[in-house]
């Protein structure tokens, strides 16, 4: 699977042929390939498992990821996505919740060069939006190349559209498959 998704990120081929050995890894692969706008035929043959990928559209992980993203991905850097849900940490004290959020955040430059990419939704996006305490920390990350995604929906919703200052207003499609790149997901 991951062999897979390192060669559509650095090649992105028009065919492709995958060999696994067991069921689980053959539905995991033809999901991924389905995900990445293939085709996945799948073929029992000598107790090994062929699929075959055909690209039907464009690869959506190559809409989503820069030219340098791509190719960290084929040098096998790390990629560790950050998902914030919430503009608080925790429950119980809203106003300790915030401070930690802000800590947690003007801390993630500690991450770098593995931090990949920043998502927010929920109440998370309005640390994108004007009055954040960290829109500088968040500026940032950005100029050291950290991609960050702020959910469309999530900010129509709060209504706050027309403040945001920071990241690229992004749908769920995206962050689904921002997930499916990442090396690692850490959810706050």
């Amino acid at each position: 699977m991951l062999m897979t998704r390192d060669l559509i990120l650095s090649k992105q081929p028009e065919i492709l042929q995958v060999i696994v050995d067991n069921d689980a890894a053959g539905i995991n692969v033809s999901r991924f390939l389905e995900s990445q706008s293939y085709t996945a035929e799948v073929e029992k043959k000598d107790g090994r498992i062929v699929i075959t990928g055909k690209r039907e559209g464009e690869c959506l992980a190559c809409k989503i990821m820069s030219e340098k993203e791509i190719k960290a991905s084929a040098q096998g850097e790390s990629k560790i996505m950050v998902m914030i849900s919430s503009d608080r940490v925790g429950s119980g004290d809203d106003v300790l919740g915030e401070k930690l959020m802000v800590n947690f955040i003007n801390t993630l430059m500690e991450m770098l060069p593995d931090l990949w990419r920043v998502v927010m939704v929920n109440s998370g996006v309005k640390l994108a939006t004007r009055g954040s305490a960290v829109i500088e920390t968040l500026a940032g990350l950005e100029k050291e190349g950290v991609t960050i995604f702020v959910c469309g929906t999530c900010l129509e919703h709060f209504g706050l559209s027309d403040d945001k200052l920071i990241g690229e207003t992004t749908n769920m499609l995206d962050i689904v498959t921002s997930m499916q790149l990442a090396d690692k997901v850490i959810s706050i």
